[in-house]
């Protein structure tokens, strides 16, 4: 059948929350974040209201701080959130801050069956959202990842609100993993998956997961274990130019690893690599950016 598409009100809120309470599953929703005081607690709140204290689909919302400079943790904690600073769970493992981090050590601090991924950094939303994403997870047993994919408008017209999805993971995919190719959003925060499927997966510590999870869900499952869904529109704030080499470094070393290129200056497998950037007007820029992945988590669950 291929990745399936859907639409977020194709399942009605008491269906899903009959399923669930059949099938007996446990949902969590994880919002990795860092440095993101002003827009995490309506993200918490909102869900909160909704999704927990209105009905009972969601079971915990669990914010995963990622080195925050800010008032994250104290906000996401007041609007109602259990909150975790990244470095302290499992230190005996390490750390290495990056969003996929957040994600993956939040297997750690979860108990949810699905788990629900939804960005910091969201404003002009709604928490449709989560049961959109958990339609297809509760519905069809085959699909073990949901990505959402919205209308996502940027100040200069829609591509601007995607510029490394658009420049650097579409140009990948239809390269080197053309099954992929049907996504809309492939590099999208908000999605859903199996914890048990999430747990087996090998996690790019950075910007790489959503590429990383799914080229390697439909390399062990198949694109019929990977299902998205049109969540209609969103906004979030967007990075600067500078942040997104960055990110593309990341997203291309995942890439690379996949397809058993040695991506590390000599050969062999690299942890980091050096960017330097130009820009108009600025000194040149050296940048570390890391290049680590996180094996499976079930090992040490």
């Amino acid at each position: 059948m291929g990745i399936r598409a859907a639409h977020w009100d194709d399942w009605t809120l008491e269906g899903l929350l009959g399923t669930k309470r059949s099938l007996g599953q446990r949902v969590s929703l994880v919002v990795p974040a860092r440095n993101e005081a002003a827009t995490v607690g309506a993200v918490v709140e909102r869900v909160r209201e909704a999704l927990m204290d209105t009905v009972a689909l969601v079971d915990e919302v669990v914010v995963i701080d990622s080195d925050s400079e800010d008032d994250t943790f104290a906000v996401a904690a007041s609007a109602g959130a259990r909150v975790h600073r990244s470095a302290e769970i499992r230190p005996d493992l390490g750390t290495h801050p990056g969003k996929g981090e957040a994600m993956w050590k939040s297997l750690f601090v979860t108990s949810g069956d699905l788990v629900v991924f939804m960005d910091a950094d969201l404003h002009d939303w709604d928490t449709h959202f989560v049961p959109g994403l958990l339609g297809p997870l509760l519905s069809d047993p085959d699909v073990q990842l949901v990505k959402g994919f919205y209308d996502r408008p940027g100040a200069d017209g829609p591509l601007e609100g995607g510029r490394v999805t658009e420049l650097v993971a579409r140009p990948l995919i239809s390269l080197l993993f053309p099954e992929l190719a049907p996504l809309v959003q492939p590099l999208a925060g908000e999605w859903a998956v199996r914890r048990s499927w999430f747990a087996g997966l090998s996690v790019p510590t950075g910007y790489a997961v959503e590429l990383a999870a799914l080229v390697d869900t439909v390399r062990a499952g198949g694109p019929d274990a990977i299902a998205q869904v049109d969540l209609g529109a969103r906004a979030h704030r967007h990075q600067a130019l500078r942040d997104l080499g960055g990110m593309a470094t990341q997203i291309l070393a995942a890439a690379l690893t996949r397809v058993g290129v040695e991506h590390a200056a000599g050969g062999g497998a690299a942890r980091e690599t050096v960017l330097r950037q130009y820009l108009r007007g600025l000194e040149p820029v050296e940048r570390v950016v890391p290049v680590i992945e996180r094996p499976p988590a079930e090992a040490w669950l």
